[in-house]
């Protein structure tokens, strides 16, 4: 088992950052990637970005390239999602999940672990 809890969302006007936080505890010992997803109100979860648990490759959605980052603390178990030049469609909630197949891992079926999400809102 893998518990992840998310935090840092919140309410932040267009043009703003905020980082967001996922902390890993548990058998994190099998997971090989790391990602987050979103899903707006009347939307499917879509994937955002993923990180190979040793950090060493990276891969992001299209609609976030540029402006977001995707990293990790190994020594803290954390994954972190730096987001700048927030847009009002960034609005959603936020999920951190862990998968146990290495690689880029771009599909929400390709996680078996996931936190309860937080919500980030862009004010336009």
């Amino acid at each position: 088992q893998v518990q992840l809890v998310e935090s840092g969302g919140g309410l932040v006007q267009a043009g703003g950052s905020l980082r967001l936080s996922c902390a890993a505890s548990g058998r994190t010992d099998g997971s090989a990637a790391m990602g987050w997803f979103r899903q707006a109100p009347g939307k499917e979860r879509e994937f955002v970005a993923t990180i190979a648990w040793t950090g060493d490759s990276t891969y992001y959605a299209d609609s976030v390239k540029g402006r977001f980052t995707i990293s990790r603390d190994y020594a803290k178990n954390k994954v972190y999602l730096q987001m700048n030049s927030l847009k009002p469609e960034d609005t959603a909630a936020y999920y951190c999940a862990s998968s146990p197949r290495y690689g880029l891992n771009i599909r929400s079926w390709e996680y078996d672990y996931w936190g309860q999400g937080t919500q980030v809102t862009v004010s336009p």
